[in-house]
């Protein structure tokens, strides 16, 4: 058994669990749940990928919320708002008590203060650059972050959610890819890492696309997509995309891929991206994609490709790239 800040706290008492009933963990992003009783948790969990690996070694999982729970163990999330309504879901679903565990960077301590001032707090134990405590928070304390949780319309026009990437607007790469898509795509696209539905939407306005995949690992951000999206000739998936893969060939890929795990840079993910689309795509497909300037993709795409260009249309943060006759390497 590996010990965690929450297995240790669970076992000095600091924190506590109902001693039966379900116990819905929520936030979980491949956090280690030792500790926890596996017989009685349940996790909801948004990113696919961690979903995958906690469904493997045998957790039950859920992407919906239970009406009621006999506990709960929120992990704290990067987003402060995000955070928030974690915790007022957890509150509603136990009538008010709820675990909070999370580290210092994505603000543990600032969320620590507001619920001592909308509820009651136990001391928080630290360790390991966190904190984690107990917490109980009437539902009238956190209606606003009940709502807020609802959604609703960004500055742009588009349906989000808080924690799902760029709510509250447009990210400025997508922005400047979707400037200078080609009118013709043809009949077979994918978007990458489709968020909640920008590209895509731009996508559809292309008459010869006959079927969009839209592929996303945030379950948050898809049933946002659905919404900003309402067209048949799309198909969802919630699913890696570094994984992915059509039952038939696509003519085009286009893509905004993600660099970053948590706070981490990792370049290779945008790399696994291209050899995803690479695989993807006929011999004579093309990808369509977006990048910080700073990172190293030509060397991937020369690598996979046998054409690679830059086009105009970028600027000095964002580099828009096209990509053609795919090699089919992996």
């Amino acid at each position: 058994m590996m010990d965690t800040r929450l297995s240790l706290a669970l076992e000095a008492g600091h924190v506590s669990l109902p001693p039966e009933g379900d116990i819905v963990v929520l936030g979980a992003a491949g956090q280690n749940l030792e500790g926890l009783p596996q017989e009685r948790l349940l996790i909801v969990c948004d990113d696919v990928v961690a979903a995958s690996a906690y469904e493997a070694q045998g957790y039950a999982l859920a992407t919906e919320l239970p009406d009621v729970a006999a506990g709960v163990v929120v992990f704290v999330p990067r987003g402060r708002l995000e955070g928030r309504v974690l915790f007022a879901r957890a509150a509603k679903m136990t009538g008010g008590t709820f675990i909070v565990d999370g580290v210092k960077t994505d603000g543990v301590d600032s969320h620590f203060k507001e619920l001592r001032k909308r509820g009651t707090c136990s001391a928080a134990y630290s360790k390991a650059h966190g904190k984690i405590f107990s917490c109980d928070l009437k539902q009238d304390a956190a209606q606003d972050w009940l709502e807020a949780g609802v959604g609703g319309q960004n500055t742009d026009g588009f349906f989000t959610v808080p924690g799902v990437f760029s709510a509250e607007k447009v990210d400025e790469g997508s922005r400047l890819l979707e400037a200078v898509l080609p009118e013709k795509l043809g009949k077979e696209v994918a978007d990458l890492g489709a968020g909640w539905g920008y590209l895509s939407r731009a996508i559809l306005t292309r008459e010869t696309v006959e079927t969009l995949h839209m592929v996303e690992s945030s379950h948050a951000a898809l049933e946002c997509a659905r919404v900003n999206t309402p067209d048949s000739r799309v198909q969802f998936h919630w699913a890696d995309a570094t994984r992915w893969q059509p039952r038939a060939s696509l003519d085009s890929v286009v893509m905004n891929p993600p660099f970053h795990t948590g706070r981490k840079g990792v370049p290779e993910l945008g790399q696994a991206f291209i050899a995803s689309a690479a695989a993807a795509l006929k011999g004579v497909g093309h990808l369509y994609m977006v990048a910080n300037r700073h990172l190293p993709y030509e060397e991937s795409l020369r690598a996979r490709f046998g054409f690679v260009e830059e086009l105009e249309g970028g600027n000095s943060r964002f580099k828009i790239l096209h990509a053609a006759k795919p090699s089919r390497k992996r």
